[in-house]
């Protein structure tokens, strides 16, 4: 929004007023609800609150919000110092007017309800429907029914940090379309969505449109970009190109779908241009491009790149694969049921992803704790924090690791975290030999450069890509990759988290000039959920 509109920020600052939950609610719900006597404090009250306390709480909330007492209906929440600006904000700031919200059928203590409302700014108006859900909880010092404040409960697309404002926009609307000009909407690509808003927040005033009047939220993070919520007056939208492939994103949405909590992307190793980008998970964020996990097996790519620069070994040279590996005091396993192998080579080691090969090279001369750290950096351009792929992204963390992470660091575990763009970098750079750092938006829209790095030498190049292309056809991903023709190369990844039942499971690969790398928490073998996604968008690649 542009100056003069006043927004109140979800939590924040407000919180330290109140002490923290439960506590900035007691003196406001005790003067309304007569907590005490004369004869002193009543008992408090435990337990989850009943039938009779959710409905009555909710009733008393719902009916202090419609009519815009944010003090009133703050003070039926656990916490009012955060909820009274967000409230307030929704009258004052937002615009919003003559509200009217629906109780439906509790579910023990959650409530789900909807909303009606009209936004009236500047002689301007509209309607505005959504629907909610809020939990009823139990006041800490006051034993009251009390909502459980969170900022989804005013509108279920707000998180904390966010502003709700009406006014003009912050930018200009934009009409996105894909390399060959295809109109990209979250309509038709539904996890597009909080990356269109990104490009517009950062690339509106760049593509030639003019700002409308809305309702929007606005995220903390100005990257981020406002989200629309009404549209009171047309802006002009701006083109933008993107380097996006309306095929590929197509097919990228829908190989997601079948996997909760899953993550892809596609680029085009010959320039780095990034083909799609999907994500299916409950919250919005872009673990795509933003996602910081530990990468299994897959950074077994840089790491025999590492072994390979080194001298260690090559890929018909020895890479022992044992039952155990102990690396200073540490004791590493590989995936149940594979059969030792005190020959293999490192392209056996490789295919068949035997942990306790690449351990036992990682202590051979003349590596260092440093080594795999300036392998990706060097060769990959990881872990520099230079990358500017035209909205938010995360370029990888290898850290120098002394102790047993020097070991776990090799097999994608200990301190490595990595993001699907990551991978698919990695795997690009491995097609091409050069790194071509990814990116969304042509970097002469706005001037910005992009990373460079040394790539790999034409020898480890061929060898890397050769082990991927036995990996595919022989080794853990030929299953997923079975029914792909033409080039072809994969490495598979299972990438163990503590406190989850499962790994995630991580694939990447490439076929022709498309280079793709899947992630799936809790997926379980590389393979399993992330293999299949993969597959399904290099299906793509012609």
């Amino acid at each position: 929004m542009r100056k003069g509109v006043k927004a109140a920020v979800v939590g924040g600052v407000f919180a330290v007023m109140v002490g923290g939950a439960g506590y900035g609610a007691y003196n406001v719900v005790t003067a309304i609800s007569g907590d005490g006597t004369a004869g002193g404090p009543a008992p408090v009250r435990t337990g989850t609150p009943d039938g009779d306390e959710v409905e009555e709480t909710t009733e008393k909330f719902f009916a202090a919000w419609e009519k815009g007492d944010a003090a009133e209906a703050a003070a039926y929440t656990n916490d009012s110092g955060s909820a009274e600006p967000l409230l307030a904000a929704y009258r004052d700031d937002a615009h919003l007017t003559g509200v009217r919200i629906k109780a439906g059928t509790p579910s023990g203590t959650t409530v789900p309800y909807s909303v009606r409302a009209t936004v009236r700014y500047r002689g301007k108006s509209k309607p505005l429907s959504y629907a909610s859900e809020l939990t009823v909880v139990r006041g800490v010092t006051t034993g009251k029914a009390l909502v459980g404040w969170k900022p989804s409960v005013v509108h279920p697309d707000l998180v904390e940090g966010d502003t709700l404002v009406t006014g003009e926009a912050a930018s200009a609307p934009i009409q996105a379309v894909d390399r060959n000009n295809v109109v990209l909407t979250e309509g038709k690509y539904p996890s597009l969505g909080p990356i269109l808003d990104a490009l517009r927040g950062r690339y509106g005033d760049k593509a030639g449109g003019t700002p409308g009047v809305e309702l929007a939220i606005r995220h903390a993070d100005e990257n981020a970009g406002d989200k629309t919520l009404v549209t009171l007056a047309k802006g002009r939208p701006g083109r933008l190109r993107t380097t996006i492939s309306a095929s590929a994103q197509a097919a990228a949405e829908r190989a997601v779908e079948g996997y909760a909590e899953s993550s892809v992307v596609a680029v085009k190793p010959s320039t780095g241009e990034v083909l799609a980008v999907a994500n299916h998970r409950k919250d919005a964020f872009n673990a795509a491009f933003e996602g910081r996990l530990a990468p299994g097996s897959t950074m077994k790519i840089i790491t025999a790149a590492m072994l390979i620069d080194n001298g260690v070994t090559s890929i018909n040279g020895p890479a022992p694969c044992t039952d155990t590996a102990v690396w200073q005091s540490q004791t590493f396993h590989n995936l149940k049921g594979m059969a030792p192998n005190g020959k293999a080579t490192l392209a056996n080691s490789f295919m068949r992803s035997c942990n306790t090969a690449f351990v036992k090279l990682v202590d051979e001369k003349p590596l260092t704790d440093g080594s795999l750290t300036t392998e990706a950096r060097e060769r990959f351009g990881l872990g520099r924090d230079d990358w500017k792929t035209g909205i938010i992204s995360f370029d990888g963390r290898i850290p120098a690791s002394g102790g047993p992470d020097r070991a776990a660091n090799a097999i994608g575990q200990g301190q490595v975290q990595m993001s699907p763009l990551n991978m698919a970098s990695v795997t690009a750079t491995v097609v091409t030999g050069s790194f071509h750092q990814p990116y969304l938006v042509s970097p002469k829209l706005d001037g910005r450069e992009l990373a460079t790095a040394r790539g790999l030498s034409s020898g480890t190049r061929a060898q890397l890509k050769q082990m991927m292309r036995l990996t595919a056809t022989q080794g853990t991903g030929a299953r997923a990759m079975a029914g792909l023709g033409g080039d072809i190369g994969a490495k598979t990844g299972s990438a163990e988290v503590d406190g989850q039942a499962r790994s995630n499971s991580w694939f990447t690969g490439f076929r022709g000039d498309m280079a793709v790398a899947a992630m799936t928490e809790e997926g379980g073998h590389g393979g399993d959920a992330a293999g299949p996604i993969v597959a399904d968008v290099l299906r793509t690649s012609g």
